[in-house]
């Protein structure tokens, strides 16, 4: 069993559990960019005891590389404790040094994992 078969995606505008990841789709080479992930961006996603986003997670594969690098870790730990709650999205602002892909996952405590990819052009 391969950790990929539990991998779910779909249209994070149409979904409120795939993290949409907010960035330009080109930069210039060691310009700093911000990359934005969020779930929930068009349909939130429920942010109770029950029912949460516990964390995402960001990585980037450069185009000729064999495996990606984590660049982000975001981990959402109030959820409704004291009427405390923990949005779940996060940014990260790095230097990429070519073109590649751009991969969020998310964790929800009931409906499992999510995923979603963004490619990113380096001139």
């Amino acid at each position: 069993m391969s950790i990929g078969q539990f991998l779910q995606s779909g249209d994070w505008k149409g979904e409120k559990h795939v993290p949409a990841i907010l960035a330009p789709s080109s930069v210039k080479a060691g310009e700093e960019v911000d990359i934005k992930v969020v779930v929930g961006e068009e349909i939130k996603h429920p942010n109770t005891l029950e029912h949460q986003i516990k964390w995402i997670k960001v990585l980037f594969k450069p185009a000729d590389a064999k495996f990606p690098v984590e660049i982000a870790d975001f981990q959402f730990a109030a959820h409704g404790e004291f009427d405390v709650f923990s949005e779940p999205a996060g940014t990260v602002s790095v230097k990429l040094p070519k073109s590649g892909t751009v991969y969020a996952m998310s964790y929800c405590n009931i409906h499992g994992l999510w995923e979603n990819s963004l490619d990113i052009s380096v001139e």
